[in-house]
């Protein structure tokens, strides 16, 4: 326990090189809404180093902030400057994440993907164990963040075992 008291994920911030190419694949592509934007940073390296672990050189172009239906929020970052990584890290590197975001019809929301280009990782798998219910399948953004899709309408095994549960966005209240 904290000593103090964390109420739930706000956000999911993420570096993109592109903020327009960003928007237009979160809002037309997943259906994410824009909530607001924030202009740059300061171009100070001193600031930059001490608040957000910049490199020298290196400065923020614009904010995004999305809703993507129930859950927390997704913050996107521009950054410009010449010592900038154009390879996302592996979901094995550390610091290796991906997105996960809950629909109702996996299958729908594939097809819908694949009609769009998106790039698709593997087949849908089928999970068993405390987590069985639950059907999941990854794919990748054009800049190459990782995004889950699942989906557990009937719940997930380990609901039977314990009167815990986990935040579901089937029904956001609980």
């Amino acid at each position: 326990m904290t000593d103090f008291n964390t109420r739930g994920v706000d956000h999911i911030g993420f570096a993109v090189p592109d903020l327009d190419q960003a928007h237009e694949f979160l809002t037309e592509v997943l259906g994410c809404v824009l909530g607001y934007s924030l202009p740059g940073g300061p171009g100070d390296d001193e600031w930059n180093r001490r608040q957000m672990h910049l490199p020298p050189g290196i400065s923020m172009t614009g904010v995004k902030i999305y809703r993507c239906g129930n859950g927390a929020n997704l913050e996107v970052l521009g950054f410009e400057g010449e010592d900038i990584r154009t390879e996302g890290p592996r979901n094995s590197d550390a610091g290796g994440h991906h997105v996960a975001l809950y629909v109702d019809d996996l299958d729908e929301a594939v097809m819908k993907l694949r009609e769009r280009g998106v790039e698709i990782l593997g087949e849908s798998m089928t999970n068993s164990g405390p987590a069985e219910g639950q059907r999941w399948i990854y794919f990748r953004a054009p800049w190459g963040t990782y995004f889950e899709l699942v989906s557990y309408p009937q719940g997930k095994a380990y609901e039977a075992e314990t009167d815990m549960r986990l935040w579901d966005p089937r029904d956001p209240a609980k």
